[in-house]
């Protein structure tokens, strides 16, 4: 079976456009590949300088994959922090890896152009060389990205092929695979779903804040008994994503029909999310409260992986010239 890795930056309770556009589908990938999901920790100190936070988030992002279906006995569930080597990796990379990739990452350049005090820090510089190290360490054949995540595994694909063409081959070279109908998430306010923007549908959130969450969704103001195009509503798009194929036909006859109000829309948004979140929430509220068992599923997840971890190390330490 075909090796995939994936992660995800523990920086807050995921939110719609994450459940859709990257925790569904790697919960789906151990139906088809030795999976191994990495909680990105490292990464996320980049930005997150609260210890308590960080610990909180971790969990939590831990406790969402495992209440939604991830079975930790098929993907291998780890906090990058518990995998060390992936440091050692990392330094070795950039020592083939020039400036000018670098200054090339989608992140480093989001962030010369926010010209945020404090946000050119090395490590972001450098994130796409410890994202190598993720992915080569695991000798994952694929990388499940969406569209603005393949640039991430065209350069681990850079780094190792410099590094094999350097010290001899080493790394087998992955390739990355475009998640199949990875949505674009619209948030409440019509920009694209992220905490960033405060716009955000949180699934584990309690059904009464979750409804007011839906209720504020940004819409025209097309009278009720009017038709309405569902293909420039906030709620329509949102709702489509989620819905059965017959639900999404009958709310476009509705629209189109007239006499049928965005209140009405988004009352059944509710009610399609709630059928979603209601088991899952429950089971993600009794996890948190079991932070021993969460370490103990995480723990087990990085005694998994480190194995192949060492491995690939060994390689590139024996390459460079070092005491394997």
């Amino acid at each position: 079976m075909q090796r995939a890795v994936s992660g995800i930056k523990p920086t807050g309770t995921p939110h719609l456009g994450n459940h859709l556009g990257m925790i569904a589908p790697a919960i789906r990938l151990g139906e088809s590949y030795d999976t191994s999901l990495f909680i990105a920790d490292y990464h996320a100190l980049t930005t997150l300088k609260d210890a308590d936070a960080m610990r909180r988030h971790s969990l939590g992002i831990a406790a969402y994959f495992l209440a939604f279906g991830l079975d930790p006995e098929r993907i291998a569930l780890y906090r990058q922090s518990d995998v060390p080597e992936v440091c050692e990796l990392a330094w070795l990379l950039s020592c083939v890896t020039n400036m000018g990739l670098l200054e090339r990452a989608h992140a480093w350049k989001a962030a010369k152009d926010r010209g945020q005090p404090g946000s050119e820090v090395h490590g972001l510089f450098a994130y796409p060389v410890l994202m190598a190290a993720d992915i080569l360490m695991s000798d994952a054949d694929v990388v499940p990205v969406g569209p603005d995540q393949v640039q991430h595994v065209e350069m681990t694909r850079d780094m190792a092929e410099r590094f094999n063409a350097t010290f001899g081959e080493t790394f087998r070279l992955p390739r990355a695979v475009l998640r199949e109908g990875t949505p674009s998430i619209p948030g409440i306010d019509g920009r694209k779903m992220s905490k960033s923007y405060d716009n955000t549908l949180t699934l584990v959130a309690a059904p009464k804040a979750l409804k007011k969450q839906v209720m504020q969704i940004v819409t025209d103001a097309t009278p009720l008994e009017d038709p309405k195009d569902p293909e420039t509503c906030n709620v329509f798009a949102l709702y489509r994503q989620i819905a059965t194929p017959e639900e999404i036909a009958t709310m476009r006859e509705r629209y189109l029909a007239g006499g049928y109000g965005y209140g009405h829309a988004k009352l059944a948004l509710v009610e399609a999310l709630e059928r979603m979140a209601a088991g899952p929430r429950d089971r993600y509220a009794a996890l948190l409260a079991d932070a021993e068992r969460l370490e103990g599923i995480l723990a087990r997840g990085a005694e998994r992986v480190r194995p192949t971890a060492r491995a690939v190390v060994a390689r590139a330490r024996a390459a460079v010239g070092f005491r394997a």
